[in-house]
């Protein structure tokens, strides 16, 4: 018997599979056509990626201000510094790790180093890929926070990212918006009503002996292992930091005089949330037992989701033993 010959995945093949197993409520998609109808300045561009971004809301409503720019990262982000001096609000679209890695030269020449309105927005943060590491951002926070004049936003979830983007495009300046597509697996953490100030953490439980601090995906996971650290008497505190950049300075009031603290991420532990975290610490002189939870030192692999946070320690079981441990050295 001939074999079968190797199917081959086109570009718009994953777009249109991604369509299909997109829910019926694309939070992102809608925020921004809502605004950009309100603000004629916005405008919309993406790479070879409009389906996955949620940009066909707006390429239907408005397409006289999309810009479809193909799989050209560098030139998009060029093509949005002209459009920002040129008086619009330019907001780029494609997978974390190609709108910051793929084009980075070009984000810190002509979007920071001008502090031009450009607005970043990456999709499919850390490990949330099955296509393995060409595809799994988990440097883009470390590479974005580095940057002179760069806001950095993780909303917890789908609920919190209509308020994230109204922050980012309120802010006059670069931001970068890293964001899950919602794919209805999610619990989802409820997002309080109105404005998400940026610079500030939002605290979701009152410290006990201890702190959890998380971003993005990782505020859903904090919560349930607080939970099960409850359940043992250990009673700590869980706070949701949806901005990387600027970091609250109040997390350091926060966290005096606790036993332990523990930063959770869906992104490497060098660079990201935990090393923010632990400046600030050491910087405001809190001694405090600290870890952080992220992806180690390693390229990941594909697979599912939940496999892919098992196997490189991003549960919420491993939260709690990361605080168990943290707590022995406070």
């Amino acid at each position: 018997m001939t074999p079968a010959a190797p199917q081959t995945l086109t570009v718009e093949d994953f777009n249109q599979r991604g369509a299909a197993a997109a829910p019926a409520r694309k939070f992102y998609g809608e925020t921004l056509l809502d605004l950009a109808r309100q603000d004629p300045r916005i405008v919309c561009l993406t790479a070879d990626l409009t389906i996955p971004t949620e940009t066909d809301l707006f390429r239907d409503a408005l397409p006289e201000r999309f810009h479809q720019v193909g799989i050209a990262e560098a030139n998009m982000i060029g093509l949005a510094g002209g459009m920002a001096r040129s008086g619009e609000i330019p907001f780029v679209h494609s997978f974390c790790v190609f709108a910051t890695r793929r084009c980075y030269d070009q984000i810190a020449m002509q979007v920071a180093y001008p502090n031009l309105a450009v607005k970043i927005v990456g999709l499919i943060p850390g490990l949330t890929t099955m296509l393995g590491v060409s595809h799994q951002a988990t440097d883009d926070i470390a590479l974005m926070r580095a940057l002179p004049n760069m806001t950095v936003i993780e909303p917890s979830g789908p609920a919190a990212v209509p308020a994230a983007v109204r922050a980012a495009l309120a802010h006059d300046g670069p931001v970068y918006l890293r964001l899950k597509r919602a794919d209805g697996t999610e619990a989802g953490v409820v997002a309080e009503e109105g404005a998400l100030p940026l610079g500030r953490m939002r605290v979701l439980r009152q410290p006990g002996e201890g702190l959890l601090l998380a971003c993005g995906m990782m505020v859903e996971a904090s919560l349930a292992a607080a939970d099960i650290l409850a359940a043992e008497g250990i009673a700590v505190g869980v706070v949701d930091v949806p901005t990387l950049k600027p970091l609250d300075p109040e997390i350091a009031t926060l966290a005096s005089g606790l036993r332990a603290v523990v930063t959770a991420e869906n992104h490497s532990i060098i660079g990201g949330l935990g090393s923010a975290v632990a400046e600030l610490l050491m910087e405001s002189g809190v001694r405090t037992g600290f870890s952080r939870v992220g992806v180690r030192d390693v390229f990941a692999e594909g697979g599912t989701t939940p496999y892919l946070f098992e196997r490189y320690g991003l549960t919420a079981e491993a939260i709690a033993k990361t605080y168990r441990e943290a707590r022995g050295r406070g």
